[in-house]
């Protein structure tokens, strides 16, 4: 059901000032930021990202949301929707300021609820409810979401996920997606339309209907239970498919695309609707090191062909990135670990707030922030458990393998068997030395950022893939030509092993282009048939294959919505740009 926008204010914005008038007119003079230094948190991406915007909107209802887009659709801007800013591709902030039309940045923070439906076994979630808060509130009822792993540990959106077909650890349930949203769509003729797709009857006006979504004031009898998928249900038995020639997962898959699931910012979704999962009970880790990579690979192939039941997760870890997220991202560990990640977007805040302090003073280097945490970092404790600091020094490469407590007894059996004969090891973590394990592995996302940061005389920039391998490749640690390696300080690699997804982080050496370096890479990807990214989506890091973008003009055909990502055209009317 399609619902015409209505309301739509006929009035022109001969200038800027009249229009932020208006956007305080809807969502009050504190949350429509105009200061460089106000609006530098939200334009400034967690890992690439930065540019100038006209402003940044913090609406706080839905119906705000509403009227904020409007009135840019109205004036022509450009709209940049943003959660959490916790992507790593700079998919939500503004990739230079060769724009076209002003910027205007929506962040959706403040519209963080969610309500259970069918007693919690789906979800309906606003655009800035969190993984962090959708888990605490299933935990209650002993159910989880679709990502528990990974991108709830920084405090990342439901909304994020789904818009980028985000995949996460778990290797039972794929990417995130969704056939029911509700969205609005901008169209050929400039005009918003709102789209009612969640498979609730909401009414007809879209201010109603946003008025009801967000009180949640529906009953179950409004419900349409076969409205569409809320979750990819063949992904489970896809990923056993060992001998595939192809990826199980990767961004640029139109079989995972539809409407808000793979829009990636280019419609403003107001909410999604998702299948929620029961909870294991007393989940056991087992920590598996070796020197050879084909161990591993043999045990990829064995756990997903020959049991029964799929591991909860299978993440993998180089001794390289397990010595640089130890000493690079040992605060965020701890921070994490004594406050929680519910305390994160609090502290990226802090964070941000305190460097462009630190920027009024010429002498101090942008990113102080991260030279003082690292210098902390220093006093404290060590976070890590001996016996995995132990298999560090023993062996090269990691796997921290979740299974159910049901399948802990046939897995340790096999593990046993299988090393009795191979050069590797294992042992079965404690509750504790598992839950520090898997934070680890994902303290290693941001270290790569944390070193570039404090080693600015040697470290020119990152290289970051994200790289999803085919399944039947039994080659699947890469080798880099030695012309590369040379380019190179330090490599780090890490993964979603069972899914074949490997993130690759590279710190370029001074003086030389980290784009060249990076477009050097992609050659030896090609020719090992991996596909790329593989489920952070194409930001503005990747160029996007033509599917992609044909995908993408089909959902917002002015290019009003985030425009150049995918290193697409920025122009209005996807007008190419002139060289």
């Amino acid at each position: 059901m399609s619902a015409q926008a209505s309301g739509l204010s006929q009035e022109n914005y001969p200038g800027n000032g009249a229009f932020i008038a208006r956007l305080r007119d809807i969502s009050g003079k504190k949350h429509v930021l105009t200061k460089p230094s106000a609006t530098y948190r939200f334009r400034r991406g967690y890992r690439f990202g930065m540019g100038n915007v006209l402003a940044v909107v913090r609406p706080g209802s839905l119906i705000e949301l509403w009227r904020v887009t409007q009135t840019c659709a109205k004036a022509g801007k450009i709209v940049i929707m943003q959660a959490a800013n916790t992507g790593l591709t700079g998919g939500s902030t503004p990739d230079g300021n060769n724009y076209d039309r002003d910027i205007v940045l929506i962040s959706t923070q403040r519209l963080d609820k969610v309500h259970l439906i069918g007693g919690g076994k789906q979800v309906v979630c606003l655009p800035g409810a969190t993984l962090h808060e959708l888990e605490g509130e299933l935990n209650k009822i002993g159910r989880e979401p679709h990502s528990v792993i990974g991108s709830s540990c920084i405090g990342a959106s439901v909304l994020g996920g789904v818009s980028n077909n985000s995949g996460g650890a778990l290797v039972q349930r794929g990417p995130a997606f969704t056939e029911m949203a509700v969205f609005g769509q901008i169209g050929q003729d400039g005009q918003l339309r709102l789209v009612n797709h969640l498979g609730i009857q909401l009414g007809n006006d879209p201010e109603a209907i946003l008025s009801k979504l967000e009180d949640g004031s529906f009953s179950e009898s409004d419900i349409n239970w076969d409205a569409g998928r809320g979750h990819d249900g063949n992904y489970a038995q896809h990923v056993r498919d060992v001998d595939a020639s192809t990826p199980a997962r990767f961004n640029a898959d139109p079989n995972r695309w539809y409407e808000a699931a793979g829009c990636a910012g280019k419609l403003v979704v107001f909410a999604v609707r998702l299948d929620t999962f029961p909870a294991h009970k007393n989940p056991r880790v087992f920590y598996i090191g070796t020197d050879k990579t084909d161990e591993l690979e043999e045990l990829r192939r064995h756990i997903l062909t020959r049991f029964e039941e799929l591991p909860i997760a299978g993440e993998y870890i180089h001794r390289d990135a397990f010595n640089i997220a130890e000493k690079y991202g040992k605060d965020t560990f701890a921070i994490i670990r004594l406050l929680g990640t519910r305390f994160l977007p609090k502290f990226f805040a802090m964070k941000s707030r305190f460097d462009i302090l630190t920027q009024r003073f010429g002498f101090l280097p942008h990113n102080t922030s991260d030279v003082v945490m690292q210098a902390l970092s220093k006093v404290l404790p060590k976070q890590l458990p001996q016996r995995m600091c132990d298999y560090r020094d023993r062996f090269e490469h990691h796997l921290m393998l979740k299974v159910s407590a049901e399948m802990a007894g046939p897995i340790g059996d096999y593990l046993k068997e299988f090393f009795s004969q191979a050069s590797g090891d294992y042992f079965e973590c404690t509750p504790d030395e598992g839950a520090k394990a898997f934070l680890h592995r994902f303290a290693a996302a941001g270290a790569a950022v944390r070193y570039r940061a404090v080693h600015p005389k040697e470290a020119e920039d990152i290289v970051a893939l994200d790289v999803a391998l085919r399944r039947n490749d039994r080659e699947w640690f890469e080798t880099l030509p030695q012309e590369i390696e040379d380019k190179l300080i330090v490599k780090l690699y890490y993964g979603h092993f069972f899914c074949h997804v490997m993130h690759q982080d590279y710190v370029v050496k001074k003086g030389f282009d980290a784009m060249a370096v990076e477009h050097s890479m992609l050659p030896g990807l090609d020719k090992r048939g991996a596909r790329y990214p593989a489920e952070h989506n194409v930001g503005h890091l990747y160029e996007a294959p033509e599917e992609m973008l044909e995908h993408y003009r089909t959902l917002d055909p002015c290019n009003c919505f985030n425009p150049g990502i995918g290193k697409a055209t920025k122009r209005a009317k996807w007008v190419a740009e002139s060289v």
